[in-house]
């Protein structure tokens, strides 16, 4: 496939961006040289440096282009997303930052064993790890696809194969201390990326006398003008579920994600924790003041794309629909950057988090937790959602990514809250509640995921809505179940549980 003249501009950016992440990540190379280095950084990155490398991988696909996407089909409700995908840092530094961090741990695995001294729950945190991180990949590859669509007309394919083979290059040369610089600069790319065609498509707005998007051609026309710009959905009850399903998933869910868990091992203590979580609210909330302004001018500028179904694509082909000449076509050129540096920047922070997992877990004998067992196991973190991404399996990208939310709210997040601050949990009410958070939020995202969109859904109706939004009810579900079987159990915690939990609530200076 080969671009024609007005395509080059957008595959020049997409090679720039892969040449600049695979020349930063080498030049990191150098600095990674102990197992240690390739886990987490050997525990020595400072607060603003790791501040900007997760808001590098947090802003994903569904942040650079899904957030838009859902705004221009379904308005004001969608901007839940950004609110609560930046308000679960705040919960994250309150209750689970520092702690976390003097763990001592590399994984979220590590931390379960260390509290619970029980191989069971490791297991089971392990295959959940692997699971929220596939989850969380196939938007990213999905992503790249509708990108390189998008902008030069490729198969969509073929942007799969080209993050995955740009972030196991990156991920497989120096691990998490190599990532932390390529992921630094990837989230200035992206909200400069993001910022100066949002600037430009504002002057134009004003220029043309600051039109009222509610009153634009109805993008859902079964929905009023004036319910789009409503913060709750039309729908009644149903639309007030979902919305505070998506804010449970979103605030308490962003703990249990373990590409931002393990960022926080890489501090060098549980005070650089907490000022990178404050560090991080700072930039999140900057850059999410950009994405809603895409998602309402495409409603005035380019409702057409709802209805061909690239709702995704908004934030990429807005500013060429609106600016004319060579303008537009650099502000193109400059956002298409962007999207394809917040595909590389999530999957490689994600590729690290399942590949530590799987190579301790997975991996045997002289592979195990070692930078060769690392880089093998990288290969096995990207190859499914690859393989997923590659058949074309129908996604939106903004609630695929809600999913993955879910499921670790359903999971980590009273594992974590309970191991934290809860001295009676056991392991075996650890593992009834991964097993009944887990498994009914998975059981939901399967349903919804296999069904497709709107009447073509397995379950529809009122059933339909929970399995589609279900941290409501399975959050509750896995607290519930935790403390009932761990008071059931009998024994007063894991035998070192007062021990651990010292440890992570004891301020650094007081250890020797």
């Amino acid at each position: 496939m080969t671009p024609d003249a007005s395509q080059v501009p957008g595959a020049v950016a997409v090679i720039l961006v892969a040449v600049a992440t695979l020349a930063i990540g080498t030049w990191g190379v150098r600095f990674s040289r102990t197992t240690s280095d390739f886990f987490v950084a050997s525990r020595t990155v400072r607060p603003r440096l790791n501040a900007s490398a997760i808001g590098g991988e947090y802003l994903s696909a569904a942040s650079f282009l899904g957030v838009a996407g859902l705004i221009l089909t379904f308005g004001a409700e969608m901007l839940w997303y950004p609110v609560g995908w930046t308000a679960g840092y705040l919960v994250l530094m309150v209750l689970v930052a520092a702690p976390l961090r003097r763990s001592g741990a590399y994984t979220l695995p590590d931390f379960a064993e260390a509290r619970l001294d029980s191989m069971a729950v490791r297991r089971l945190c392990s295959l959940l790890v692997a699971l929220i991180g596939w989850l969380y990949l196939l938007p990213q590859f999905l992503g790249a696809g509708v990108t390189l669509r998008s902008t030069l007309g490729a198969p969509e394919w073929l942007g799969p194969v080209i993050v995955a083979l740009v972030v196991l290059a990156g991920v497989s040369g120096g691990g998490m201390r190599s990532i932390t610089f390529v992921q630094a600069f990837q989230y200035w790319l992206k909200l400069t990326a993001l910022l100066i065609p949002a600037m430009v498509l504002l002057a134009v707005w004003l220029g043309d006398g600051a039109p009222d998007p509610t009153t634009a051609t109805s993008v859902a026309t079964a929905t009023p003008p004036a319910e789009w710009s409503m913060p709750v959905g039309p729908d009644g009850g149903q639309g007030l579920y979902v919305t505070y399903s998506l804010i449970v998933a979103t605030f308490l869910g962003t703990m249990g994600l373990p590409h931002v868990v393990v960022r926080f091992y890489t501090n060098p203590d549980g005070r650089a924790a907490r000022r990178t979580t404050v560090v991080v609210l700072g930039l999140l909330g900057v850059f999410y003041l950009f994405p809603p302004v895409y998602g309402v001018l495409g409603r005035l500028y380019a409702p057409e794309l709802y209805t061909e179904g690239r709702a995704d694509a908004v934030t990429l082909l807005l500013p060429g629909l609106v600016v004319p000449g060579a303008l537009g076509t650099a502000l193109s050129t400059l956002v298409t950057a962007g999207a394809f540096a917040a595909f590389l920047s999530t999957a490689s922070g994600l590729t690290i988090s399942v590949a530590g997992v799987l190579s301790q877990d997975l991996l045997r004998g002289r592979l195990r937790a070692s930078v060769r067992g690392f880089r093998l196991a990288a290969g096995l973190a990207v190859a499914l959602p690859t393989l997923l991404a590659m058949r074309g399996v129908h996604a939106n990208l903004a609630d695929t990514v809600g999913l993955a939310f879910a499921v670790a709210a359903s999971t980590f997040c009273p594992l974590l809250v309970l191991g934290i601050w809860w001295p009676r949990l056991t392991a075996r009410g650890a593992v009834a509640g991964l097993v009944a958070g887990g498994g009914l939020a998975s059981a939901a995202v399967v349903l919804t995921m296999a069904g497709g969109p709107g009447d073509d859904a397995l379950v529809t109706g009122l059933p339909g809505v929970l399995l589609a939004q279900p941290a409501a009810w399975t959050v509750p579900i896995a607290f519930a179940v935790m403390v009932l079987v761990s008071l059931a159990d009998g024994r007063r915690g894991a035998p070192v549980a007062w021990q651990v939990m010292v440890r992570l609530h004891a301020p650094e200076r007081f250890k020797g």
